[in-house]
């Protein structure tokens, strides 16, 4: 899998891609992440990717040539790369987003600036809006980062078992259960006895049962969309009784 990101600051990824996960993933050959310069693809001496915005108001607004131009190089050999830039107004990314972008083959992500990029590159070039959440960033470098990661993670072969990513927070719904490791007992604290039992159903059932737990605490609002049995079902409602 492919991903071109295009930035007017190259050198913000070199080392998250070179640790991780996604240094591995890359050593493998499993991903391929090429960062694209905008800076290369403008045509004046003072490397301009930035102008005032018609209309006035503060700020700098990206100009369209050369983000068209690095739009252009990036999809040269596939013409069906899904163009995504990276944006405050975007769909906020989540999980499903994730997963549907890892069946690509090649994403091209726009790191925007200032106050934003030209609506023509927007309405001509981009096929998706992302954003990370309602908070703002100096700019999309860090969100694209995170839209690299999340969807690397769930290309076969990149995370050690492939398992990790089926029970990873919200692939199946819900936030995760705890976890435990040795010493068995830290700072008066133990880990729960269902743990050293050796019952696997136990074990699963505790496990299933402190994911729909926490969830509840934390972000209620992400049952309504998990998959939830009958037995699910029952014990959120004697956990939302106990509350009462």
């Amino acid at each position: 899998m492919t991903f071109d990101v295009i930035t007017i600051f190259p050198n913000f990824f070199d080392s998250p891609l070179k640790e991780g996960v996604l240094g591995r993933a890359i050593k493998k050959g499993l991903i391929n992440v090429r960062i694209i310069n905008l800076r290369d693809f403008t045509k004046d001496r003072h490397r301009t990717t930035d102008d005032r915005p018609y209309g006035g108001g503060p700020g700098m607004v990206m100009i369209p040539g050369p983000l068209k131009e690095a739009i252009t190089h990036a999809k040269k050999d596939d013409k069906d790369a899904t163009v995504i830039l990276l944006s405050p107004r975007g769909k906020v990314f989540d999980h499903e987003i994730a997963r549907r972008l890892s069946k690509k083959e090649h994403l091209i992500l726009i790191c925007g600036r200032y106050e934003g990029v030209d609506e023509r590159i927007v309405k001509a070039f981009v096929d998706m809006e992302l954003s990370i959440g309602d908070f703002v960033l100096s700019g999309g470098e860090p969100a694209a980062l995170v839209v690299v990661d999340a969807v690397s993670r769930l290309v076969p072969g990149v995370l050690g078992k492939e398992e990790s990513a089926r029970e990873d927070s919200f692939a199946t719904g819900l936030l995760e259960y705890p976890h435990y490791t040795r010493p068995k007992s830290f700072m008066g604290m133990d880990v729960p006895d269902v743990l050293l039992s050796g019952d696997h159903k136990k074990i699963e059932r505790w496990r299933r049962k402190e994911a729909l737990r926490i969830t509840l605490e934390r972000r209620p609002e992400l049952l309504k969309r998990a998959k939830l049995s009958r037995e699910d079902k029952a014990f959120l409602e004697e956990l939302e009784r106990k509350d009462k």
